[in-house]
């Protein structure tokens, strides 16, 4: 199996074996980029692709220096989890978050 991750505008997208397979749906604000909505076909359900995919925005992101703020209930979930993501929502954004 493939997966392939890329970023478009206000998105990110992953496919598997070159099938679409799922999106991130973001917005990009000059202080931040808002992740709104995360979503994976039922076709490709419970093969973990919405955390490999929300871990590779999020990465690309602290590799742009920018930060988020994860209105995505899943990507705050994953940030929660994954805590060493926390510091890419603002410290004093972090409460609205619940993180």
């Amino acid at each position: 199996m493939s997966v392939e991750i890329t970023s478009g505008e206000d998105r990110y997208d992953i496919a598997v074996d070159g099938k679409p397979a799922g999106l991130l749906e973001t917005r990009t604000r000059p202080d931040a980029i808002l992740f709104l909505h995360t979503e994976i076909s039922d076709d490709f359900a419970g093969q973990g692709l919405a955390g490999k995919l929300v871990k590779a925005a999020l990465d690309d992101v602290r590799s742009q220096g920018r930060s988020v703020l994860p209105y995505c209930p899943y990507v705050r979930s994953y940030i929660a989890k994954h805590r060493e993501y926390e510091d890419l929502v603002p410290e004093d954004k972090r409460a609205e978050f619940e993180l």
